[in-house]
């Protein structure tokens, strides 16, 4: 079966890795890209490196009859101008899987006072499948709309959510901190993200108030069946992709740093994107692919969770395109691994 995909919001770095996942994907044909952008540019004038590759103009949603041409559609849109497309495609019929903020969290009160916005479409806040298929796989076949994880979240959740579900760490008192590339803040330019203002350099930002932390607290609390916060702090680091979070607990457990990999081996053997090392993980053995590798540690009282993925695959496009397949009820490894591996 040849799935139709559309994506909104074509112009963006996720966007880009989209599409180009979905040209090697054997069972995916890109049919409709839109743009909120004047008139109808060509994919190779705003994404040259595609350049030969796909004959598409990028168009005006308004103009596109999704039902006609679509089964599937990525919505790559920021928060809440998302949810306002996404919501009339749900009631046409379309799957969709949505890369924005928007029915990632359960409850509509905390999505507005994070985001600061009023929520176009509460009714599919909470019911909405949380594509993290790690944790989640069995409610995303089914599903007519999945919520793409965010990337930071999807860095901690999976070093994490094992120590929780087993209860090997106290649900309190957790820190998460994170590195980021220059791209996981998107493709519109800002002082901080100007190459003068972040080149040869690194800072903290959003401190105690980013978007992604009740996302993170929410998916763990539901894991372990507890309440979980955690002290989430990002950091941008003068790269172009990647993230490395180090994420540190309170050990409940007498298991040395062996006994703790062995734990991981076992929650994650039949994941094929999740590799546990025993070797310092790296943002440039992930670039590129939609790989997690995690290290586990045990430091005297704590256990110590080095996390490592590209923030534009695993952390957005690759991932969408695993839960994708899963709905479509494809290979769930489609597009997203070379023939060699």
């Amino acid at each position: 079966m040849t799935v139709r995909v559309g994506i909104l919001g074509a112009t963006g770095y996720a966007a880009l890795e989209l599409i180009k996942i979905l040209l090697r994907h054997p069972s995916a044909q890109v049919a409709v890209l839109t743009s909120r952008q004047e008139g109808r540019p060509h994919l190779a004038d705003v994404h040259p490196i595609l350049s030969g590759r796909l004959d598409r103009h990028l168009e005006n949603a308004e103009s596109v009859d999704f039902q006609a041409e679509c089964d599937c559609v990525f919505s790559c849109l920021p928060h809440a101008a998302s949810a306002k497309m996404v919501k009339p495609l749900l009631e046409a019929g379309l799957r969709v899987v949505d890369l924005s903020a928007d029915y990632r969290l359960t409850d509509v009160a905390v999505y507005e006072q994070w985001y600061d916005t009023q929520h176009p479409d509460p009714e599919r806040v909470g019911p909405t499948v949380y594509g993290l298929p790690e944790w989640f796989r069995e409610k995303i076949p089914t599903a007519s709309l999945v919520a793409n994880p965010g990337c930071y979240p999807t860095s901690a959740i999976l070093a994490l959510a094992p120590l929780l579900k087993a209860g090997l760490v106290e649900p309190t008192g957790i820190i998460v901190d994170s590195k980021s590339g220059v791209s996981g803040a998107g493709r519109t330019p800002s002082p901080v993200t100007h190459f003068v203002e972040c080149h040869e350099s690194v800072m903290a930002y959003n401190v105690g108030k980013h978007r992604h932390t009740p996302e993170i607290d929410q998916v763990l609390s539901r894991v372990c069946e507890q309440s979980v916060q955690v002290v989430f702090t990002p950091h941008l680091i003068p790269m172009e992709r990647g993230i490395l979070t180090t994420a540190y607990g309170l050990a409940t457990t007498d298991l040395d740093t062996a006994g703790l990999q062995a734990e991981f081996q076992r929650c994650y053997e039949d994941e094929p994107f999740v590799r546990v090392v025993d070797y310092p993980p790296a943002t440039r053995f992930v670039k590129g692919t939609n790989y997690c590798d995690l290290a586990v540690h045990r430091v005297g009282d704590h256990v110590v969770v080095i996390s490592c993925l590209d923030n534009l695959v695993k952390g957005a496009a690759g991932a969408a395109v695993q839960n994708m397949n899963l709905m479509f009820g494809g290979d769930e490894t489609a597009g997203l691994v070379e023939r060699s591996e």
